[in-house]
C-alpha cells in the first residue's frame, strides 16, 4: 500500500510516497530530502500524533485560560482529550507553565497553562 504525504518538519515541504505492508507496518519512503522526513513519515503513517491546543473557563474571570498539551498525543485521542479538557475546572492565578491536567487520559502528556491569569 502507498501513501503520499507532504512532510512538515521545514519550508522544503517534500512530497513523500510511503510504502506500508498489508497489515499497516512502514516499510520504506521515498521523496524526502533529509532523515527528518523518514522519520516524520514513519511516525505520521503508522501512530500520528498532534499538538492540542484550546481554552477553557476560570473561575473568577471573565477571559478564558489558553491550554496545550506539552507533547503530542494520539491523534486518535483529539476527541477524548477535549472531552476530559471539558470538565477541568481552574481558579485564579495562574501561571504560564502550571500543569492544569496531568498525564491526561495515560497519555503521558500535561495539559499546561500557555498564559498567565492573575
Amino acid at each position: 500500500m502507498e501513501q503520499v504525504i507532504t512532510c512538515i518538519n521545514c519550508p522544503v515541504g517534500c512530497r513523500m510516497t510511503v510504502h506500508l505492508s498489508d497489515a499497516g507496518e512502514f516499510l520504506s519512503v521515498t521523496g524526502n530530502t533529509c532523515p527528518r522526513g523518514a522519520r516524520y513519515a514513519r511516525q505520521e503513517c503508522t501512530m500520528p500524533e498532534r499538538m492540542i491546543t484550546a481554552v477553557i473557563p476560570v473561575e473568577g474571570s471573565a477571559c478564558p485560560l489558553s491550554v496545550k498539551t506539552a507533547t503530542p498525543v494520539p491523534k486518535k485521542m483529539i476527541r477524548d482529550v477535549m472531552a476530559a479538557l471539558s470538565s477541568v475546572r481552574v481558579s485564579l492565578p495562574v501561571s504560564a507553565g502550571d500543569v492544569i491536567l496531568h498525564d491526561v487520559l495515560g497519555t503521558g502528556s500535561d495539559i499546561i497553562a500557555t498564559r498567565n491569569l492573575p
